[in-house]
């Protein structure tokens, strides 16, 4: 087996769009004299606030001669500050900010554009710029449109219990294109409060016992005001009785070999720490863990997950157990577990079922498992299942030192002869786009879209698969398929990179996902996950949502349209942690959000596992099935070790805060290539959490992401400076060392080090 990705076209700042102001094209008066083209101008200048700071995201559009260096410049109105920005050089004198282009991007064609960005703060309100100019030359146009705010509730939780009598916090966050001028509050339909400046926040008081639903109203301070009311939260005021124990399920069915979870927390705010023990009767093969939990007065509304797993047993019945929940004080809640059996209830051969994981094995490939037993310790891992990847034509064939794909599936087959009557899962790697990985060098592939690389992708990559992996005897195995790891969110965050910007004009990433996805799905036993990159590169919203619609768009032109995917995976052959225990991305330190930390950058998200939930429900609200699964490739992100901090930090500095608390220890999280320190993650189970298909290996460990300096080869890799550990890095990264190990094969070769590494590190350890 052979041949891997890296991480690379990280997007490295936040810019959330939440109005759009376009000022339309103005044109230079004419000058005798000069040579200078001349110059017409589109800007798009749209901001996410929030209480005294912004994101700005600035888009350029060049509607007259091609133009080689270009300066814009606009005038803050209300005091704004720049604070820092990005793809350009940016500078504030009094309340006059320019921004010159890099090198990179001072070179516009007529129709052309280009995004920067920068972050900034303002106190009072803050207005929209109007004069934009490129070059000295005014981009004229009409004023800004007015855009209604936007508002959400974030106090009271949905379902809490609140003691009769007692006030209810409600609170709110809200935004606009301009300044808000009120927040509203209701209470089923009612007027309640009403706020002026943020934070957001009344206290509801006499409300009777029951039921009740509360709003929020933002008002902006346009001419006309235009409002916008939040979504309903429900809410219930009690009687005197006791507080209780919440559930998040009456009722959990957890596969045989698998886990669930269920969320538990408290009805109410309590006066001291409440500790909740959970005690379970019933069918011994059902375990939880942990047994008891702690609430406090400020974590008692948040959930935490109990982890109920079912061990694989040789009996055909459905096991049952009760779990109840207990604490002084409060009234108690008990949670019905089922075991899902998988002995005796095997689905049909062929048959597609909603989890392709569930129930199921996993794949050992003997030649990945022979080299992980042949390291040190590495024997308590060889019986991983982990990906086949097929990075070039003729890995589908294979050699006398590499096995091929139907070398593969006939192995799978023996194994699955010998695991009983459970199926099998083989997971296999789709990863041969021309102008692979575009923005990338240690993970270059072998076609190009400018020497036929799509017709070659199609019929002598793809269909030769599909050929194979629809053999009837291949019938029975469950055949997991990634697809295409990095290439579509590269058409987001790097058209700036000419490859990229190929791939996009040429439709060949585009259309040749689609016809993998046309082939590949159509075969009963094939199940398609497409690459969803990580958080740590489509996290912010700029990237968050139109990388979702062009996972859309894309997956709707196929024959099948949504129903030719599974699910989506993350973090493929990256180093994201999938939880990050000590913070989240609420967590404030001093006054200030975790998000204003170096480290998050203004990221929407913190970890993993959070970022895959929420892009799924991203996807589902644009159109895909609602029971998409997703994964998530835990090959390498454990970060277990010495390094890895066991409590939050007390330091009252963001940055100091963040970096003391995470168990991601990498010197940036656009690192990506074979790094020093990190472990094994958690081994590949299925249903782990919700919205989840399972954790999976997909990226062998101990297979290189690339060279340490430039090696020959025949398989179309380049030399990464991110795979060099003297590089000093780059503006991605913000100029951090890379991080890698030295003395690294190419991508895909077996690299002893960094196996022994990841072993010394795993977390969980590896016992």
């Amino acid at each position: 087996m052979r041949a891997h990705p890296r991480r690379q076209a990280w997007r490295n700042r936040a810019a959330t769009t939440a109005a759009v102001l376009v000022a339309a094209a103005g044109l230079a008066t004419g000058q005798a004299a000069t040579a200078h083209a001349a110059v017409t101008c589109d800007v798009a200048y749209s901001t996410n606030d929030w209480q005294g700071g912004f994101t700005a995201n600035v888009t350029i559009k060049n509607l007259g001669d091609a133009i080689d260096g270009w300066t814009l410049g606009f005038t803050f109105t209300a005091g704004q500050k720049l604070q820092q920005g990005w793809s350009a050089t940016w500078k504030q004198e009094a309340d006059k900010v320019t921004a010159k282009n890099l090198e990179w991007n001072g070179k516009l064609a007529t129709g052309a554009s280009t995004s920067v960005g920068f972050n900034g703060s303002w106190s009072g309100s803050n207005p929209k710029p109007t004069d934009f100019s490129i070059n000295g030359v005014a981009c004229g146009g009409q004023p800004p449109v007015n855009q209604a705010p936007t508002v959400s509730l974030t106090s009271p939780a949905s379902g809490s219990t609140h003691a009769a009598g007692a006030a209810v916090p409600l609170a709110a966050t809200a935004s606009d294109d301009g300044a808000v001028s009120k927040v509203e509050f209701y209470v089923d339909g009612t007027l309640v409060g009403t706020d002026t400046s943020a934070p957001y926040s009344h206290s509801a008081t006499g409300l009777s016992s029951g039921a009740h639903t509360a709003t929020a109203k933002a008002y902006d301070d346009g001419t006309p005001v235009l409002s916008k009311e939040s979504a309903g939260v429900p809410f219930t005021v009690g009687g005197t009785g006791n507080p209780s124990i919440v559930a998040s399920s009456a009722s959990v069915s957890v596969p045989e070999g698998g886990s669930k979870t269920v969320g538990y927390k408290l009805s109410q705010a309590p006066s001291g720490n409440v500790t909740v023990n959970l005690t379970k009767t019933g069918d011994a093969d059902l375990t939880i863990a942990p047994s008891s939990l702690t609430f406090t007065a400020s974590n008692w509304n948040t959930a935490q997950n109990v982890t109920v797993s079912a061990a694989e047993d040789s009996d055909e019945s459905n096991g049952t157990a009760t779990i109840a929940a207990a604490a002084t004080g409060h009234t108690g809640v008990s949670v019905t577990a089922t075991e899902e059996d998988n002995d005796g209830d095997t689905p049909p051969v062929g048959e597609h079922v909603d989890n392709p994981y569930d129930g199921a094995t996993g794949y050992v490939n003997p030649q990945w498992s022979a080299k992980a037993a042949a390291e040190p310790g590495g024997d308590a891992v060889a019986n991983i299942s982990t990906g086949v990847w097929l990075d070039r034509i003729a890995a589908i064939a294979g050699s006398s030192s590499a096995m091929g794909l139907r070398a593969h599936l006939d192995e799978a087959l023996k194994q699955d002869a010998a695991n009983g009557n459970k199926p099998l899962t083989i997971q296999i790697v789709i990863y041969n786009l021309p102008n692979r990985d575009c923005s990338a060098l240690a993970s270059n592939g072998e076609l190009l879209i400018a020497e036929n690389g799509l017709n070659r992708y199609k019929t002598e990559y793809i269909d030769p698969i599909a050929a194979i992996m629809k053999d009837p005897k291949y019938a029975a195995l469950r055949i997991v398929t990634i697809i295409e790891i990095d290439s579509l969110p590269n058409l987001v965050t790097n058209l700036n990179v000419a490859k990229c910007q190929e791939a996009k004009d040429s439709g060949a990433y585009v259309n040749g996902v689609r016809y993998a996805l046309d082939k590949l799905h159509a075969i009963p036993n094939v199940y398609t996950y497409i690459d969803a990159a990580h958080h740590g590169w489509i996290g912010w919203d700029t990237n968050f949502g139109p990388s979702a619609e062009l996972f859309a768009t894309t997956v709707a032109g196929t024959a099948k349209g949504f129903d030719s995917v599974d699910g989506f995976i993350t973090n493929t052959a990256n180093y994201s942690a999938l939880k990050e225990p000590h913070f989240t991305i609420s967590t404030t330190v001093n006054g200030q959000t975790v998000r204003q930390s170096r480290w998050l950058d203004w990221n929407f998200y913190v970890d993993e596992l959070s970022f895959a939930q929420a892009f799924r429900q991203e996807l589902i609200r644009r159109g895909f099935k609602s029971n998409i699964g997703m994964l998530i490739d835990t090959s390498r992100n454990g970060w277990g070790g010495t390094a890895r901090p066991t409590k939050p930090s007390t330091s009252n500095n963001v940055d100091t805060f963040v970096d003391e608390s995470r168990v991601d220890r990498r010197l940036h999280a656009g690192n990506w290539c074979n790094q020093a320190g990190a472990g094994l993650g958690e081994r590949p189970q299925a249903n782990p959490a919700p919205g989840l298909d399972a954790y999976v290996w997909i990226k062998p460990p101990g297979e290189s992401d690339g060279s340490s300096k430039f090696i020959p080869n025949d398989e179309g890799k380049g030399f990464d400076r991110m795979c060099d550990p003297t590089y000093e890095g780059n503006e991605r990264n913000k100029f951090n060392k890379s991080g890698a190990l030295p003395d690294a094969p190419i991508s895909g070769q077996w690299f002893s080090a960094q196996f022994r590494e990841l072993l010394k590190n795993a977390y969980p350890p590896v016992q």
